[in-house]
């Protein structure tokens, strides 16, 4: 492998404890990441479930950073139709300003829960959420580099951004082809997701053959997102990602409960004969001892061609998890 290694983290509730008790957890986990080696520290936004604490990572990021000195803290992401552009302009800006060089503005265009929820979140809710991502997008990044038109009406608005002279690295995520093509015209820096869904590779080598330079970056540059989990040995790696697999294989029939025990989660699965294979159809886990994690993880970005691995894990156990983290980072270098 080669190139940095970062973490994303949706915040888990583990199943017998609570939401703040999940993001007490992140930032704990996020001191650890910065005194691992790992360059960034993303978190994740989602509404209305039970299993994810983070519904404003705008918050997290400021905690995080506050608690941490050197490792780049930014979202993965801000769901941009949920919100104004100019409020996530200051809001960035803001913590830019409070924490120089050191904050990534990853934005995304899904909703991060279920419809209904995402129409809950709508101010106006006479009418359905109008899809105008790419307007949205264009908006916020004039914005942040000051390039609304003289003449238009909100052309003073990027020139008082709280956080100026400094300002957020935008980033565009996803997990589909329109996200690729979106971040190739606006010259953006790409994070695919391949935990969502691991067929990734023919998008981002487009997004690098259609990248058109901008002021933001020369060169297209790409991260890949990997769910992975790791233990001293195979066998006990297995067993941890059992939570997960649990989890998912519920939150992929609209279940989505708080992360399991692994007694649980191995009872559930051994009583569920294709439950395994069938949450593996759908998400890739890398998971294992160290020696088998970094050779998952090396495969993964040779087939995306990628500048940057991250890696987000769920376990149950905050111990385990923060070991994990270690694991890999040990055995990267």
């Amino acid at each position: 492998m080669t190139g940095p290694l970062s973490v994303l983290d949706q915040s888990p509730i583990s199943e017998g404890s609570t939401g703040g008790e999940a993001l007490a957890r992140s930032v704990d986990l996020a001191r650890h990441a910065e005194a691992l080696g790992y360059t960034r520290y993303w978190v994740a936004e989602h509404h209305g479930t039970a299993m994810l604490a983070c519904t404003s990572p705008e918050i997290l990021i400021a905690e995080i950073a506050a608690a941490t000195t050197r490792i780049r803290v930014g979202s993965g992401g801000v769901m941009l139709p949920h919100y104004s552009p100019l409020k996530v302009a200051e809001v960035f800006s803001m913590l830019s300003g409070l924490h120089p060089g050191r904050i990534d503005l990853g934005l995304g265009r899904a909703a991060g829960t279920d419809p209904v929820t995402a129409f809950a979140l709508q101010r106006d809710r006479g009418h359905a959420i109008v899809d105008d991502f790419p307007q949205q997008l264009n908006e916020l990044l004039a914005f942040l580099y000051d390039a609304v038109p003289p003449q238009h009406s909100f052309a003073k608005l990027g020139k008082v951004l709280p956080g100026l002279p400094e300002r957020p690295e935008p980033w565009l995520l996803g997990s589909s082809p329109q996200s690729g093509i979106w971040a190739a015209e606006a010259g953006l820096p790409y994070a695919f997701a391949d935990f969502i869904s691991p067929t990734g590779a023919a998008l981002t080598k487009r997004y690098r053959d259609d990248f058109k330079p901008s002021v933001i970056r020369s060169e297209p540059y790409v991260i890949t997102a990997v769910a992975a989990i790791c233990a001293e040995t195979d066998d006990a790696a297995q067993r941890l990602a059992s939570s997960a697999r649990m989890a998912f294989t519920l939150f992929l029939q609209g279940m989505p409960i708080q992360v399991p025990p692994v007694d649980v989660a191995l009872r559930f699965l051994a009583e569920r004969p294709g439950a395994l294979e069938a949450v593996s159809a759908h998400r890739r886990f890398i998971v294992g001892s160290p020696a088998t994690v970094l050779r998952g993880i090396a495969a993964v970005q040779q087939e995306y061609a990628a500048d940057e691995m991250m890696i987000v894990t769920i376990i149950h156990d905050h111990a385990a998890r923060r070991r994990s983290y270690e694991l890999i980072a040990e055995a990267y270098r």
